[in-house]
């Protein structure tokens, strides 16, 4: 037994001068190690698969700034672009209501210079103006593209100047959110008017008016008009079709005037009630739209077609007229010398006439 306690002191000893023996080495002799830190360096490689750059390179150098001036003021200031040149000039599209009413015009071309403009031709109801400037201003031509290719969801994009001159270049993206839109505007001459546009959700700010809409390819498919801003409401812009837009250009640019006809009626809508009340006239109650004739001048159109004050017109060769604006957008789509079929409501009977559109506005 003694023996047996000597053996396991002597092991609890070896091992306690085994650990103190360790400990005063380490402390006294420290282990030196040499330790190297190396760096992963990785190239990464960013491939842009959604890039336009290509396409507004294209375009780029054929906007223009748009500035109207009223007697040595300016009071406007918009977009346009530049389609085509001859050995003097360059010819710039952009709107009438970016134009309108001014007493001299100046085009800023993507370098800063500035150039005296001609306007050659403006429609108020179409919103386009055709300028002139001089060839030695115009640093590039946009190329014409056609809107009746476009899908919805197709890649779109704005180059133009909102605000004014100090965001000249100004370029915004988008898609292509609806075709074949129709929405109201108001006219300074006569009322409101039913246009027919693209919708996109690229950025379109007042600056932007008569700007190029470009496809992903490069080319103009529309012509910015005008912006819906309602505090509910983001990401609605509208542009009028190219196609649409040059069937104008071609007469604007020689100086002629679009032809329109007309009827030779006044109109209100069903809805103005206190003008119509004004006016004597009262509607039959299951009338909820259309365009209510309010007089009628000797010898018109309307005069030899039959149409009386109070009548509601309702369609025009099968097209729902759903006020004023709707009559005028549907009536402008035909040329004088044509025929239209009008449907009308009098005194709650449905009735047609056939009218010759003999007159044209002056």
């Amino acid at each position: 037994m003694k023996k047996h306690i000597i053996y396991i002191i002597t092991i609890i000893l070896s091992i306690s001068v085994g650990v103190i023996g360790t400990i005063a080495t380490i402390h006294y002799f420290p282990i030196t190690q040499n330790v190297t830190n190396e760096k992963t360096v990785k190239t990464v490689s960013i491939t842009e698969t959604n890039s336009i750059k290509e396409a507004v390179n294209k375009i780029y150098n054929a906007v223009v700034v748009i500035e109207s001036y009223q007697n040595g003021r300016q009071t406007s200031s918009g977009s346009g672009f530049v389609y085509k040149t001859d050995e003097k000039n360059g010819y710039v599209i952009t709107n009438h209501h970016v134009i309108e009413d001014s007493t001299e015009i100046k085009v800023v071309n993507m370098n800063g210079e500035s150039i005296d403009a001609k306007v050659l031709g403006s429609d108020e109801y179409a919103d386009i103006a055709v300028l002139s400037i001089d060839v030695e201003g115009v640093l590039d031509v946009a190329e014409i593209g056609d809107s009746s290719d476009l899908e919805l969801g197709d890649t779109l994009f704005t180059v133009g100047t909102p605000v004014g001159n100090a965001y000249r270049g100004t370029v915004t993206k988008g898609i292509l959110s609806g075709k074949d839109r129709t929405v109201s505007v108001s006219l300074s001459s006569s009322g409101s008017y039913i246009m027919n546009v693209l919708q996109t959700d690229a950025a379109i700010n007042p600056g932007n008016s008569g700007g190029p809409l470009v496809n992903i390819n490069g080319e103009v498919i529309g012509v910015n008009s005008l912006k819906l801003v309602e505090d509910e409401i983001e990401g609605m812009g509208f542009a009028i079709p190219i196609e649409l837009a040059m069937t104008y250009v071609e007469k604007l640019e020689k100086g002629e005037k679009i032809e329109r006809p007309i009827v030779g009626v006044s109109l209100l809508d069903v809805d103005n009630t206190y003008a119509l009340y004004r006016n004597r006239i009262t509607l039959p109650k299951n009338v909820t739209y259309g365009a209510v004739v309010v007089t009628v001048e000797p010898s018109s159109v309307a005069e030899v077609g039959g149409l009386k004050a109070g009548d509601v017109m309702t369609e025009i060769n099968g097209e729902k007229i759903e006020d004023v604006a709707h009559f005028r957008y549907n009536l402008y789509k035909y040329n004088i010398g044509d025929k239209i079929k009008v449907t009308y409501n009098r005194s709650g009977k449905i009735e047609e006439t056939t009218l010759e559109l003999t007159q044209k506005a002056e």
